[in-house]
């Protein structure tokens, strides 16, 4: 039974969301504001969290932000009733695997959290299926997903750990963003390319201290992963 962190201060809605996700075969924890959620998270194991964006004590986006502090493998989705292009962009930005705006149909949760638990778990298959790859000067561990460069390590996302593993088994090829897309994000829909973009910075500054390896964006065609 998978486990879901559920925080959600709208006792009538909280209560209704978590009753149909029971219903529905999860197992679900409810904390009812921002920091009950973030001492909920630090104690115990969740398969994903969703949380709502507007809350007492701690908002989701700074909650979200923590989660990642704690365990970045843990996917997150988002609840508003802001329809904000700006509050999605945002969210898309924390990594969030979505971002729904109420009043939604609850199988429509549902049928987004089996999607996205189903795509995680095909993506930590495959990046358990090799455990060290070495990128010039870089180390890559797939299974605990870190980064390393003699002093310097960063601990990945798993998003940040496929596009790494997606790129790499095809640098120095020409890559249209739709192909990225459809591989890493499954979506090549606009928020999902937002939301690309901001990944390639990050990952353009985790490699910065190999002048060898580079992302060169070629416009409106799409990317390249440059080993030389």
């Amino acid at each position: 039974m998978k486990r879901i962190l559920l925080a959600e201060d709208d006792l009538d809605f909280g209560n209704i969301l978590k009753q149909y996700l029971e219903i529905s075969g999860y197992q679900i924890t409810w904390a009812k504001d921002g920091k009950e959620a973030l001492e909920t998270f630090k104690n115990g194991s969740f398969n994903i969290c969703v949380f709502d964006v507007m809350m007492p004590k701690m908002d989701g986006f700074t909650l979200a932000e923590k989660v990642i502090d704690i365990n970045p493998e843990t996917p997150f989705i988002f609840l508003t009733a802001r329809k904000l292009k700006a509050d999605k962009i945002k969210g898309l930005k924390l990594g969030a695997d979505d971002y729904i705006v109420k009043p939604f149909e609850a199988d429509e949760l549902v049928l987004r959290l089996n999607n996205i638990l189903k795509r995680t778990e095909k993506a930590t298959s495959k990046l358990s299926q090799e455990t060290i790859i070495n990128i010039n000067d870089y180390t890559f561990d797939t299974s605990r997903l870190e980064l390393s460069c003699k002093d310097y390590k960063k601990q990945l996302t798993q998003k940040e750990g496929e596009l790494i593993l997606f790129l790499f088994n095809h640098k120095n090829q020409l890559l249209k963003r739709e192909d990225i897309l459809k591989s890493v994000w499954e979506n090549d829909d606009f928020f999902s390319g937002r939301s690309m973009d901001v990944f390639i910075s990050r990952l353009r500054k985790y490699f910065k201290l190999d002048p060898s390896i580079s992302i060169e964006s070629i416009r409106n065609v799409g990317l390249e992963f440059k080993v030389r």
